[in-house]
């Protein structure tokens, strides 16, 4: 996944607020896009629910846009080059190619900034920490993002990782943005809100390339990343993984099944009209 040398980054679509960012520690939540929704957090993840209402409380961590910037990313991130060499830039990369996609597709689309944090914070949907993973807050439409997750992603999901299962990640959480956008977000049930959200990142990476942000299309190795993180992180496997049975009852993201199927149906089509979340369940 290596982005053009010469390509200008748009660092101010991503937001450094805390922490180290990237690599060990960090919460033991799940992941899958979840949202965070305006009434306080409402996991789309079952099992982390109680977890979280009864650890994140009310927080006393500043809200995350009040709070000082702990990296100056403009001075980190300004080429394709420096997206190719560090993960803090390759976010930045990555959400410049996912908002220009979207810019094509949505009338008078507005940019969602990512916030990259360590810890726990405040947003506009309330509290929140590491341990819920990567999530979208229509309340402020932003995407946050703790960078420890994508460990996490390989050390408690069986993931193999890689730039691109990262690229799928980010991407989802867009994905709940142009659901926000389109009026979407709230239309089906949690298992086809996400997988549409699968569907129109496997879209954008159908585009990626025409967005001027990548040297050449994406690989049949680099999309087989992001499909084994769709698959790592279906509730069938969590469930396994976490109680030692399977409850079809109480899916909220979709089966392993389902989420390689909706992403691999976006990157093939490449179409969001074609993200129906009523043919997706």
């Amino acid at each position: 996944m290596d982005f053009r040398d010469d390509v200008n980054l748009d660092s101010s679509q991503v937001e450094d607020v805390g922490g180290s960012g990237g690599g060990g520690g960090g919460g033991g939540g799940f992941p899958g896009g979840m949202v965070i929704g305006g009434g306080g957090i409402v996991s789309l993840i079952v099992l982390v629910i109680v977890f979280v209402v009864n650890n994140l409380g009310g927080g006393t961590d500043q809200p995350a846009q009040q709070r000082q910037p702990s990296s100056n990313l403009s001075q980190q991130c300004r080429t394709g080059k420096d997206a190719d060499q560090s993960e803090k830039c390759r976010v930045v990369g990555v959400v410049n190619s996912i908002q220009d996609y979207w810019k094509t597709q949505i009338s008078d689309y507005r940019p969602a900034k990512t916030v990259l944090y360590s810890g726990s914070l405040r947003t506009a949907c309330g509290a929140a920490s590491s341990a819920v993973g990567p999530f979208y807050c229509p309340g402020d439409q932003r995407v946050y993002l703790d960078l420890s997750f994508f460990d996490q992603l390989q050390s408690q999901f069986g993931a193999k990782g890689g730039p691109f299962a990262q690229a799928y990640v980010i991407a989802h959480e867009y994905g709940h943005h142009a659901q926000d956008l389109q009026g979407e977000l709230s239309q089906g049930n949690s298992v086809a809100t996400e997988l549409q959200a699968d569907c129109y990142a496997g879209v954008w990476a159908k585009h990626a390339v025409e967005t001027g942000f990548y040297d050449k299309p994406f690989t049949t190795a680099e999309m087989a990343e992001a499909l084994d993180a769709a698959a790592a992180v279906g509730d069938d496997r969590i469930q396994q993984r976490t109680q030692g049975r399977i409850d079809p009852e109480s899916f909220t993201h979709g089966s392993s099944e389902q989420r390689v199927n909706a992403l691999n149906r976006g990157y093939k089509i490449g179409e969001p009209a074609k993200c129906a979340q009523a043919d997706l369940v």
